[in-house]
């Protein structure tokens, strides 16, 4: 059995990751700024060997990387900025180096190599380059739009009023993958490294139009949801990055082979929409969202 480290041990994908890992009998060594959190508490219950690691404490990643056989790295904007993420993605990846790891996955994109010009997915091209000139061998994991986001934010404040608010046509189709199916690859690739080392794979488990994903709601929900096309005016004004990245998701679009992905590695068990939807708590969701002012 391997020993893996997993960055964003506490988040959605590196905890995804973690668990498919532990399931499948391997040791994890769960890398969080943050030990004593209640997710960390609950993979050390699961079996995982929890350290604290910060991306900004190059220290702290040497000593937790020690031993370790692999890595599992994932990096995010998102609370700081772009040139935050690329920082910090290029001490993990040259932690990793120094450490003499055997395989890198990194978690990116779909479509980050294609140069978007959307910020967030220009950071993660970024560090794929770094990754690139490291001596570690390496595979880059891409999933596109995050099936969890569903259940939060904007999503949960238009179903309050049976909307489904979102900035794309209603007729225009989006790739989406959930954590669970991203940790799931992940895993199989941490755990099958000659097979995938070299290789760049974008990934989705389902396509939907957004009039689709309201359909799916409507059933999963319980409630009767309407699309209605947010403009990018709107989005823009709260965010450039997601404007950007949502302008380019109605324009180019994420276009993952899902039905190829199917059928070379069903082992991961891939989830439509209609699968994750069922799966969420939405009278317990809905009921702790906040209502619009």
């Amino acid at each position: 059995m391997l020993t893996i480290a997993v960055t964003g041990a506490t988040g959605a994908q590196g905890g995804a990751t973690a668990r498919a890992l532990l399931a499948a009998g391997h040791h994890v060594r769960a890398l969080t700024r943050t030990p004593a959190a209640p997710a960390a508490r609950a993979l050390h219950r699961l079996g995982a060997d929890v350290r604290r690691a910060d991306l900004d404490d190059r220290p702290s990643l040497d000593a937790a990387l020690a031993g370790t056989d692999s890595l599992f790295a994932v990096t995010t904007p998102f609370g700081t900025d772009p040139a935050t993420e690329v920082r910090q993605g290029r001490t993990l990846l040259d932690a990793a180096a120094d450490a003499r790891l055997g395989h890198v996955v990194f978690t990116s994109a779909a479509h980050a190599d294609r140069r978007t010009g959307i910020p967030h997915y220009d950071s993660k091209a970024e560090i794929e380059r770094h990754l690139r000139t490291t001596a570690v061998p390496w595979t880059v994991v891409a999933p596109a739009a995050f099936m969890d986001n569903f259940a939060s934010g904007w999503t949960l404040e238009g179903l309050r009023e049976n909307t489904f608010a979102w900035p794309m046509p209603a007729g225009r189709p989006l790739t989406l993958i959930p954590a669970e199916v991203i940790g799931a690859f992940a895993a199989l690739a941490l755990t099958r490294p000659a097979e995938f080392i070299g290789r760049r794979v974008d990934i989705a488990s389902d396509e939907l139009t957004a009039a689709g994903i309201a359909a799916v709601l409507t059933t999963a929900a319980g409630l009767p949801v309407a699309h209605r096309e947010v403009p990018l005016a709107e989005v823009r004004a709260h965010s450039h990055d997601l404007a950007a990245m949502f302008g380019y998701f109605g324009t180019t679009g994420l276009d993952v082979d899902v039905a190829a992905l199917r059928r070379a590695h069903p082992e991961v068990g891939w989830h439509t929409f209609a699968d994750w939807a069922a799966a969420q708590d939405w009278p317990a969701l809905l009921a702790a969202a906040p209502r619009r002012r």
